[in-house]
């Protein structure tokens, strides 16, 4: 399953994908959360904290300035740019997925 949450800004869709992320995982389904907003603030609502969730952007603005390569395939991506959020969920924040392996 894939879900993604979009609207309008200030509308909650932080806060309702770090619910229904925390809720599925805890329900037993394997999560990967990405956060791929201009105003990356996903891992706090996770509760990865203040420190880790910075990491992670710094990761992708190395990224979108070209200091840094794109990960070849998903699982190098979250390997490489994830991290572990509370009840199991995985978080990366990214700036864009090049050639998306379908299924």
């Amino acid at each position: 399953m894939r879900v993604a949450v979009v609207g309008k800004g200030g509308s909650g869709k932080t806060t309702t994908s770090a619910i229904l992320a925390r809720s599925l995982a805890r329900g037993g389904a394997r999560v990967v959360a990405l956060d791929c907003d201009t105003n990356p603030n996903l891992g706090i609502s996770l509760g990865v904290g203040d420190e880790e969730t910075e990491r992670l952007v710094v990761m992708r603005e190395a990224l979108d300035e070209g200091e840094s390569e794109h990960a070849p395939s998903w699982d190098s991506l979250i390997d490489r740019f994830g991290t572990d959020a509370p009840d199991g969920v995985r978080l990366a924040v990214v700036s864009r997925i090049e050639d998306p392996e379908p299924g």
